[in-house]
């Protein structure tokens, strides 16, 4: 061990209360030591991902959060308290992702020799201040990556990954990919581009559709554009992306993107009879950026789907060997297709500051805040 082990330190939790409430705090946890394969990881950088507000806030109004102590508490709508009730009185840590320095392992040699170096870690828990990990679970990265250029390394860039994977093992051409001016929009962008797949971008927009193409997207769409859907179906056709991933998930959007995939598949794949073309049209729903209701005007004939695409169920059937090809491009990419920008800088006693938590439960493109445990 090159370091003493903190006998104590500060982890995020969200907590649904029995009165209807939820509650966002610090707590000082013990930190044990490392044993085995595993490794102790002093956590330095670890960003805040929808992924994670969806257990963060749950159901709670962001906007309605006042100080409690180390944290703060809002009130949940009694009509959605329901939905909540299984998490009643559970404490649950939180951070999907983050990244630090191996400061401690335990006796197996291959946890030995991670101490010193940079590594990201996911699976939950890193809003805190140190964390123990198994030494294989930890992606190791160049010596001169920083905790901070590694903090995003799974979720969006392993989403990426997935959805080109996804693409390809169900038999698609091309993608269809909404909210595309978001972290995980750009690192899309490249890597689709530097693998030659035919990517749509939807974005809503002049300035997010400049971004993009900024980075080389040849096929940008402005949802708010009064020619939206002419400019997607001809994108559509062009490219012959008939499979989308929606981040928005509510509203009208997924209709429209099925609707413009029909009316593109018609042009090469006429309809017979009353049931529309024979092409397949499919749309994944993998994010809530809008809560409202999914609405499908039906006007996209018979062969279509719509269903809920999660990283976890992808990496599982894709099976140890791809997941390792995965990480392995990852590690090597991460400051270029897998970059992640960030807007803000947090430590995690901010993050529990109620007009901190309205601040980045906004969600605006363009704004990313990093939690940095150490401040």
């Amino acid at each position: 061990m090159t370091q003493p082990i903190p006998a104590q330190a500060r982890q995020m939790f969200s907590t649904v209360t029995e009165d209807g409430g939820l509650e966002l705090t610090l707590r000082d946890v013990s930190v044990p030591g490392p044993d085995g394969d595993e490794v102790l990881i002093r956590i330095e950088a670890t960003p805040i991902n929808p992924s994670d507000l969806a257990v963060m806030l749950s159901v709670a109004d962001s906007n309605t959060f006042t100080p409690l102590g180390y944290g703060a508490r809002a009130e949940i709508p009694e009509a959605l308290r329901r939905h909540v009730a299984p998490r009643v009185g559970k404490p649950l840590p939180l951070g999907n992702e983050g990244a630090g320095t191996v400061v401690a392992a335990g006796s197996d040699p291959a946890a030995q020799t991670l101490i010193g170096r940079t590594v990201a870690v996911a699976g939950g828990g890193c809003y805190t201040q140190y964390r123990i990990a198994r030494a294989r679970d930890c992606l190791v990265l160049p010596e001169d990556v920083t905790a901070e250029e590694a903090a995003s390394s799974f979720v969006n860039p392993m989403t990426a990954l997935g959805m080109v994977g996804t693409m390809r093992r169900e038999g698609y051409k091309g993608l269809v990919h909404t909210a595309a001016a978001s972290n995980l929009g750009q690192m899309l962008v490249k890597l689709t581009l530097s693998e030659g797949v035919p990517l749509v971008n939807i974005v809503r927009s002049q300035a997010q559709a400049l971004l993009l193409r900024d980075l080389g997207a040849t096929h940008v769409v402005d949802s708010s554009a009064s020619d939206f859907m002419a400019q997607l179906t001809d994108a559509i056709a062009e490219t012959q992306a008939f499979l989308a991933f929606d981040a928005i998930g509510g509203g009208k959007l997924a209709g429209q993107i099925l609707t413009a995939m029909e009316a593109a598949a018609v042009r090469t794949n006429p309809a017979n009879g009353p049931y529309g073309s024979t092409t397949m049209k499919q749309v994944y729903i993998y994010g809530g950026l809008s809560t409202a209701p999914t609405e499908l005007n039906r006007g996209f004939g018979m062969i279509w789907g719509v269903g809920g695409w999660l990283l976890t169920p992808y990496l599982a059937k894709a099976g140890m060997e791809e997941v390792m090809r995965m990480r392995a491009k990852v590690a090597a990419e991460i400051r270029t297709t897998f970059a992640s920008s960030y807007s803000n800088r947090i430590s995690l006693e901010d993050a529990v500051q109620p007009a901190t938590i309205s601040a980045y439960n906004r969600r605006a493109t363009g704004e990313k805040y990093l939690i940095l445990p150490q401040l």
